[in-house]
């Protein structure tokens, strides 16, 4: 779609929006607390986005409808409405500020290693080993791994880390962002100890009480593991992508783009940081050094892990058990993450003024050159978020689990749980938001549809797999949503345009999605987990020699 074009869509559905909110009838959120129009700010946010291009005034019309909606069908007061009241406090809101702390104090760390010829240094060593395109992608992914306690941590350092050495070897800016992406949330999902992981658990300790469950919902997590099927298989999909150098769909011809013309952005993209950050004279400069980078990010790793030990502690009685499970499950990761960010500045500062690499003048400009550089990510992160907050006002995670009642038996409860996460997730863009919604809803169902002493049900593969797909479903539709705050941030990390992330990777996570839904959790009933997961394994490598072409 050029750019004309585009403009037109995009002044016609603005029109089309202004008209609906003027002729829809005066009433009131309890109109459609269970219908249809409840998908409406979410549909209208994604179906924008995706024609236009334009994500920060497609999130603002969707909240826009929301709060609409909710101030009686005033447009005007709707509008008043999203700024003084839901856009506040999705800023004032404790985490998602932290989470904005963050993002800007790592943009500043980046500005000043980018500066200091900390990003040359990088490249310049990790060319001696990653010198393919293939190596440079293990590479990526190998790192996603490492990094497995945080999703935010794992995006922010793997793309930010990666993305000059993947410029230069003429990797699309789309396929950093997709192996960015798809292990920073799959990882710390399956990782035994993780953000994700406690939380998710955390989720069981009511529905266990009621239930008079004995079981340690941790152990429950550990055994429902093999059942988290779509993060697995993305894993296994996107390695054999990397090492057979095969693409297919949107990503092939991003790949063939950057590879034979060695643009790494397409025409007319809007990546969502400083383009100018991974053009600095540091990637030229004779005095560049890895360890100008390497120290400042590895210390927010650092101190992040410090940071999750110390609060988490802190949080705990003295007659608390002191397990690294309880730590973490009580740590506040927002404050350690912001911890990290702000003191590997400092350090980046300091380092590039000891070193004589850059006057303290210079250092401090880099700095809020970088952070200036996470503006627009920001404010598409506190939209998102809004948007969030407006789809649970506006009952839209009720109206979709609403379409399943009635029509489960214990065989398709794992699958439609599956997609009712993936569907909630995708329209709300929130995986964290989208689990305790399902989590006290999904556990008691499969209790009652199985029969029997729950006690002797939390052992059960269906109860497993039901449990396990609430969180691979949420994965999933993060993953196909550009309101998704991962996706956005993988987006940020990557330098590359959001809309362009999204069109993507969505054929691989509808690829992967499709296969973990029939081959897994449609087979809970009537196959070992172990076998599934190794037929979807293979179906998704045969999906990728046939389908995926070298660019």
């Amino acid at each position: 779609m050029n750019g004309q074009t585009r403009k037109i869509s995009l002044i016609v559905a603005f029109i089309a929006l202004v008209v609906w909110e003027l002729l829809v009838p005066a009433g009131s959120v309890t109109d459609f607390r269970v219908s249809f129009f409840s998908l409406i700010p979410p549909l209208v946010a994604i179906s924008m986005a995706l024609i236009s291009k334009e994500v920060i005034l497609s999130l603002f019309c969707g909240v826009w409808i929301g709060a609409t909606m909710l101030m009686g069908y005033n447009p005007v007061e709707g509008l008043l409405a999203t700024i003084d009241t839901h856009i506040v406090n999705s800023i004032t809101d404790t985490d998602q500020a932290a989470i904005l702390l963050f993002t800007l104090g790592f943009g500043g760390v980046i500005g000043v290693v980018s500066a200091n010829g900390g990003m040359g240094g990088v490249v310049k060593s990790a060319s001696q080993y990653a010198n393919t395109r293939k190596r440079s992608q293990m590479a990526t992914m190998l790192m996603g791994v490492i990094i497995f306690f945080d999703d935010y941590a794992n995006t922010l350092f793997v793309g930010n880390m990666m993305r000059p050495f993947t410029d230069k070897l003429k990797i699309s800016r789309e396929k950093l962002a997709y192996l960015v992406d798809s292990t920073a949330a799959p990882v710390a999902s399956l990782a035994v100890i993780s953000t994700w992981s406690v939380f998710q658990m955390s989720l069981l300790e009511t529905p266990y009480k009621e239930y008079g469950i004995v079981e340690n919902p941790y152990i429950t997590f550990l055994n429902s593991i093999p059942y988290s099927f779509y993060c697995i298989i993305t894993i296994v999909f996107m390695g054999f992508l990397v090492w057979s150098g095969r693409d297919y769909n949107n990503m092939l011809k991003a790949e063939r783009r950057a590879l034979n013309e060695g643009k790494v952005l397409a025409d007319g993209a809007q990546p969502l940081t400083d383009t100018e950050l991974s053009q600095d004279d540091g990637l030229k400069s004779d005095i560049s050094h890895w360890t100008n980078s390497m120290v400042p990010i590895l210390l927010v790793v650092v101190i992040t892990l410090i940071g999750l030990y110390v609060t988490g502690t802190n949080a705990l009685a003295p007659s608390d058990d002191n397990s690294i499970r309880n730590i973490v499950g009580s740590s506040d990761p927002y404050r350690a993450l912001m911890w990290g960010s702000f003191i590997a500045g400092f350090a980046a500062i300091f380092l590039s003024y000891g070193r004589n690499l850059l006057t303290l003048r210079k250092s401090l400009e880099s700095w809020v050159k970088g952070a200036k550089s996470m503006l627009m990510a920001c404010m598409i992160l506190v939209l998102a978020w809004t948007l969030g907050d407006i789809c649970s006002e506006v009952k839209t995670a009720d109206y979709i689990i609403s379409l399943t009642e009635g029509i489960l038996t214990p065989a398709l409860l794992p699958p439609v749980t599956f997609l009712t996460a993936a569907l909630v997730s995708f329209c709300t863009g929130t995986s964290w938001g989208t689990m305790p919604i399902l989590v006290p809803i999904a556990v008691p169902l499969a209790f009652n549809l199985l029969g029997g002493d729950p006690n002797s049900l939390v052992g059960e593969p269906i109860y497993l797999a039901t449990f396990a797909s609430i969180l691979s479903g949420c994965v999933f539709g993060d993953h196909c949503s550009p309101l998704s705050d991962t996706t956005i941030l993988s987006s940020i990390a990557s330098g590359s345009d959001h809309v362009d992330h999204v069109k993507t990777q969505l054929p691989y996570a509808i690829t992967t999605g499709t296969i973990s839904l029939v081959l897994g959790y449609s087979l809970v009933s009537y196959l070992p987990v172990g076998v599934s997961i190794l037929l979807a394994a293979a179906v998704a490598v045969a999906v990728v020699k046939l389908w995926g072409r070298k660019p």
